[in-house]
């Protein structure tokens, strides 16, 4: 993958959930689980858009909430895994 900044992941990953009609607009640090944003089947659907639109293998570790509960915890978490 080439490099990319964290303000384009934020933006690609916006994007995407943005056009996934769940929501038209959400904070960066809003837990998406807790606010009920994303349910258990979108969370699938935002790991696998993460993996492929970042060229990521989400592993067994990365399986952690905590990952995924907001636009600023996927954005970390895709520079994390981007520098391995």
């Amino acid at each position: 993958m080439t490099a990319i900044d964290e303000s384009e992941i934020r933006e690609t990953v916006r994007s995407f959930i943005v056009s996934s009609g769940i929501i038209p607009d959400f904070d960066d640090d809003e837990n998406l689980f807790e606010s009920g944003i994303v349910n258990s089947l979108f969370a699938v659907q935002l790991m696998t858009f993460i993996e492929t639109t970042f060229g990521l293998e989400v592993g067994p570790d990365d399986l952690d909430i905590k990952n995924f509960q907001s636009l600023n915890a996927m954005t970390a978490f895709v520079l994390r895994k981007n520098k391995q």
